[in-house]
């Protein structure tokens, strides 16, 4: 794009006469012009009366006095080739000071229509303007800041978000002061400075939020990510007045509802600690902690003769986590006490053998038989004490021989049988063992604290490799004010991604990631269309210093691959693990707890089974670019309505319970916690006597066995009809409040009854079939970002600082797929 200013040369100036585009802006300018043609006029008479007497002369006044309109006779060239500017490596803008000499002509001339069109005052905060050749039209520029618009600017406009590189002309910049958002997506949201307390019920829209003063945003931080808040609020039926109509937004289909806001508010808080993932980094945790899960199979066989509890690996982690302070996301660093009660009580129970519920009676005879055969073994190769072998021998030798002489025993006599040896044996067994079962959780926990510390100096090598310094310990803390919450922030910039393969399925994208430094073969994640356009959505809500998804298919792998790395590489559908962890409430039952308690939040989540956008999750580095705000105990609401569906893990949920307590005890404001709990028997919760005495219980169902259906864990990469699934067990629901939440969210009876409704199984196919049947009436377009993998490995592609900017996306292409399925919410909002 060429600029063409007013001390440029006669003959690569344009015509004079104002462009459509000017008379449309500037209505003064169509007065003008008429006055203008009728001094044309008058010079023209003039002129052909000063040629008959003194031609030469005649020719230098009609010069000085029309000194911008060319002659017919000589066309207008442009001596300066037209650029283009690329999206990598942009050109200089050339800015010429819009100063010119006063103009011998009338008042339509090209300077005067340009200092007329701006103020003194904008004038002395820089701006000027130019005319574009390319677009053929002006355009404004500020000689302060750098800033371009298309649009006349205003005063007092306020601290603006734009890249002056990558978007000279305002192009994705906000094109009102206060709305904060481009045309190509969601709007970025910012915070509203409030202290006194204020939530909202979480039903409408985002007009119907009971937001803090509008004036507060004029104290915007571009350095800050805020994600959970109304940034329309300002347009017309957004709750302001003037202003554009607001922008479009892009509705995405599916199991979820994307658009709902917040009606969290938390106190402000610091930036995490962690690095920000990457995938080098990422692949090299996942390879330590496979390493890691073999050395405890290894130990278990080789010390214990047992096979690892099933999935008691992924439950360790869980436990560690909770009191873990160490630096690392996923392995357990810096814990107290070092040994684990839930891994030590889980090789335990399975010592000397693992007691099952046999099918027949056959079974339980052989299961008996098994068992005292172990318990003679251990205490004769453990070196036991004498009163220990003695007690467990003779009552091995005395199952022995009722076995012999018993013929025809029942299923059920075999059974009190084996209980009462283990009774009688147990307490000595784990006397015999107890010391090796706590040097193995010991060695354990030492050998993830060491892949923690290599996995730590590999990603501080690999930021200063990028110039980007490793982060100080000492963090000022923010001021206390309440805010809407918002995702996880860093404190330092993002280093410049690798190459990452991607490639189309039929209906999955393959992501592949190749590094033989880390691993010998590539790494391969494969994640459903539908979850990836949903990631997409969730990338553009809430990351915005990613504006054109130059690291989005980086960011997404190192996600997939945080939760293939805790759940197993070999993780597949018919595992109990995605069960247990990742299972997920179906979407109508989400949309009756919206609709019925203001439920807005999910406290445990992620970015691949969310309903809502603003959610809690287990890894806070990796899904805060899809809008967690990290883990559920660090999270300190002061107000709101949340869903609580913890996986299945003890200690976890007993630490879950006395977080929610100690925040209904802290918070006056509306507070409203739904529990949802599955009421697994082997082994038995016995943190749930704390729900039974909490003094904030409000109402208790349970849903029965089998009369209700979950999402499966793993349905970004499963077909869709595997993704529900009858729960075997029954799932009991608590209704946990403070008075002002119970004022606010009451479970009345009717409500009740909509939820144990909402769970009956068929309501999630039901609702499947109004969206195909509503999508051929109400159809969108959603923007879908097709290079985004191949910017994430351009090595232009330089990041510019943290996870903590506004974002918009331009979109090259599009895709058309059905609307929402909800008839009260369009396609296009």
């Amino acid at each position: 794009m060429n600029e063409v200013g007013l001390n440029s040369k006669p003959e690569n100036m344009l015509p004079a006469t104002p462009s459509a585009w000017d008379q449309l802006t500037n209505p003064a300018l169509a007065d003008q012009q008429q006055q203008h043609q009728h001094q044309q006029q008058q010079q023209q008479q003039q002129q052909q009366q000063q040629q008959q007497q003194h031609q030469p002369h005649a020719h230098q006044q009609n010069l000085a006095q029309s000194p911008q309109q060319p002659q017919a006779s000589s066309p207008t060239t442009f001596s300066a080739p037209l650029l283009t500017p690329t999206k990598t490596t942009p050109p200089d803008m050339a800015h010429t000071p819009s100063v010119a000499a006063p103009a011998a002509g009338g008042p339509g001339t090209l300077g005067a229509n340009f200092h007329e069109e701006l103020s003194p005052e904008l004038t002395q905060q820089g701006w000027r303007k130019f005319w574009s050749k390319r677009e053929g039209r002006p355009y404004y520029w500020n000689k302060t800041t750098g800033e371009s618009l298309w649009e006349p600017p205003s005063l007092n406009r306020g601290p603006q978000q734009f890249d002056p590189l990558t978007d000279p002309l305002g192009i994705c910049s906000p094109s009102h002061p206060l709305m904060g958002g481009g045309p190509n997506g969601p709007l970025p949201h910012h915070p509203h400075n409030n202290s006194s307390s204020s939530s909202s019920s979480g039903s409408g829209s985002y007009g119907n939020h009971s937001h803090p003063s509008p004036h507060n945003h004029h104290h915007i931080n571009t350095l800050k990510r805020r994600a959970s808040e109304d940034a329309q609020h300002m347009a017309p039926g957004g709750g302001g007045t003037g202003g554009p109509p607001p922008l479009k937004k892009y509705v995405l289909p599916g199991p979820w509802d994307l658009e709902i806001p917040t009606n969290v508010l938390i106190y402000e808080r610091l930036p995490t600690t962690f690095l920000q993932p990457y995938p080098e980094v990422e692949a090299f945790r996942g390879s330590l902690t496979l390493r890691l899960a073999k050395t405890y199979e290894d130990l278990c066989n080789k010390r214990e003769s047992i096979a690892p509890p099933k999935d008691s690996f992924q439950r360790w982690l869980m436990e560690r986590r909770i009191i873990d302070q160490g630096v690392d996301p996923l392995l357990p660093s810096q814990c107290t006490p070092e040994i684990s009660t839930q891994m030590y009580r889980e090789i335990l129970r399975d010592i000397p053998i693992k007691i099952v519920k046999p099918k027949f009676t056959g079974d339980a005879r052989k299961q008996l038989s098994r068992y005292c055969d172990a318990a003679k073994k251990i205490v004769e190769r453990r070196g036991a004490s004498e009163e220990s072998k003695k007690i467990v021998k003779w009552n091995a030798d005395e199952a022995y021989e009722w076995l012999r002489r018993t013929v025809g025993a029942s299923y059920e006599d075999f059974q009190d049988r084996l209980m009462h040896l283990q009774r009688q044996c147990e307490p000595h067994i784990i006397a015999t063992v107890r010391v090796s079962v706590e040097q193995l959780c010991t060695k354990l926990y030492h050998l993830s604290a060491q892949h923690a510390r290599n996995i730590r100096e590999r990603h501080v090598q690999i930021l200063k490799e990028n110039g980007i310094a490793e982060p100080v310990p000492t963090l000022q803390p923010p001021v206390t004010r309440k805010v809407w919450c918002y995702p996880i922030q860093f404190g330092l910039p993002s280093p410049r991604m690798p190459q990452i393969d991607y490639s189309n399925d039929r209906d999955h994208m393959v992501i592949k990631y190749t590094n033989a430094a880390v691993m010998a073969a590539p790494d391969t994640h494969v994640v459903n269309i539908s979850h990836l356009q949903k990631l997409e959505q969730l990338y553009r809500y809430n990351c915005f210093d990613d504006k054109k998804f130059d690291f989005f298919i980086g960011r997404a792998y190192c996600m997939l691959k945080r939760y293939a790395t805790f759940l197993g590489n070999n993780a597949n559908p018919n595992q109990q693990e995605p069960e247990l962890t990742q299972s997920a409430l179906p979407a109508v039952v989400f949309e009756c707890l919206h609709q019925h308690f203001g439920v807005t939040f999910e406290c445990f989540a992620s970015p691949l089974n969310c309903y809502f956008r603003q959610y809690c999750s287990a890894f806070g580095d990796t899904d805060s670019y899809f809008g967690s705000r990290g883990s559920f105990l660090d999270f300190k609401p002061v107000s709101g309505s949340f869903q609580v569906n913890p996986p299945y893990c003890e200690e976890l949920i007993e630490a879950s319970l006395q977080h929610i307590d100690r925040l209904l005890t802290d918070s006056v404001e509306p507070l409203s916690f739904i529990v949802f709990l599955q009421e697994w028997k082997d082994p038995p919760l016995k943190c749930l006597s704390k729900i039974e005495d909490s003094p904030y219980k409000r109402k208790q169902v349970v849903v029965m066995a089998m009369e209700h259906e979950y999402r499966h864990g793993l349905q970004h990469c499963i077909p869709k009809s595997e993704v529900n699934y009858k729960s075997i067990v029954g799932t009991m629901v608590v209704w946990l409040q403070n008075a002002a939440g119970f004022a606010r969210w009451a479970p009345t009876e009717s409500r009740v009854d909509a939820l144990l409704e909402a769970f009956r199984p068929g309501r999630e196919r039901d609702r499947d079939k109004l969206t195909i049947t509503t999508s051929s009436s109400n159809s969108t377009t959603v923007p879908v970002q097709p290079g985004c993998s191949a910017s994430a490995s351009s090595p232009d592609a330089i990041p510019t600082g943290s996870n903590n900017a506004g974002s918009n996306i331009n979109n090259s292409s599009e895709i058309s797929i059905p609307g929402h399925g909800k008839p009260s919410t369009p396609g296009i909002v």
